[in-house]
């Protein structure tokens, strides 16, 4: 898969670096911070669901490194912000290793100067639309064993996803490299059921985001479950952001309404 076309251009905002704005960072342009105050002001839960999907990331790595995970694999990783994954699971563990991925330049040039320091950790600059080049990349094949258990992360990645690179056929292949006792954890955008209000909001979303790099693909509930064939669910099941963990449980109703999607966890038996 050809990187090239991720290098870095500021002259039109970028899928990672809005990311980056609604999360409160700084490795963004003056391109990325104009479309997303423009996105704020149509869609005001979007930057909210930003958060919440990172929450989410956090709470989920929490709840496998608890479970014994020491060694991660994160699919678009994104550029690197308040409670990375690595963090979280040397929190566990001090040895626990992590395998970012991305093609972003920014995510990666950024990622890769702040893990300079630590053995352990890594980002390589991949396509996860090319398993291949994820799962043999000298530095994966390094620091991770898939003979056992891996807790894979794609969380806000899938939304970019065309129909055309048969995201579910992606996740089956990542997934088919796991042993008994991983986990998987993603997240994935939607506008199943809603009211009329958060539709109205979503609807703006995705044409603001024909402006950026790439674009968002909405998916159902079932498509989203379809991607978890040959796991068990962990509770509460595939919800909307804000209903995951019980850490989360402190949320106010209006960020409870901010029902743009669905996360969930999975254990592979």
């Amino acid at each position: 898969m050809d990187n090239s076309a991720r290098e870095l251009n500021v002259d039109r905002p970028n899928s990672a670096r809005l990311y980056d704005v609604f999360l409160g960072g700084s490795h963004n342009t003056a391109t990325d911070r104009e479309l997303a105050e423009r996105i704020r002001s149509s869609a005001p839960r979007w930057s909210l669901g930003a958060q919440l999907n990172r929450s989410f990331l956090r709470c989920a790595v929490q709840y496998m490194a608890s479970a014994g995970i020491d060694q991660f694999l994160d699919l678009g990783s994104g550029i690197p912000t308040v409670g990375n994954v690595h963090e979280i699971a040397e929190q566990h563990n001090p040895g626990a290793r992590v395998v970012y991925v991305d093609y972003e330049t920014i995510a990666y040039n950024t990622s890769r100067a702040e893990l300079a320091d630590n053995p352990n950790v890594t980002i390589i600059k991949a396509d996860l639309r090319d398993p291949d080049s994820v799962l043999n990349h000298p530095e994966t094949v390094e620091l991770l064993d898939f003979s056992r258990p891996v807790g894979l992360l794609i969380v806000g990645v899938l939304l970019f996803i065309g129909p055309r690179d048969k995201p579910g056929e992606l996740v089956a292949t990542y997934r088919s490299q796991l042993t008994s006792g991983s986990y998987l954890a993603l997240s994935q955008a939607s506008d199943d059921g809603l009211p009329p209000d958060l539709q109205t909001e979503i609807d703006q979303v995705v044409a603001s985001y024909e402006h950026a790099d790439e674009q968002l693909v909405l998916r159902s509930y079932d498509e989203v479950a379809g991607w978890f064939s040959g796991t068990e669910l962990v509770e509460p099941g595939i919800v909307h952001y804000p209903d995951w963990s019980p850490g989360q449980q402190a949320l106010d109703e209006y960020q409870r309404s901010c029902r743009y999607g669905y996360v969930g966890v999975g254990r592979v038996p």
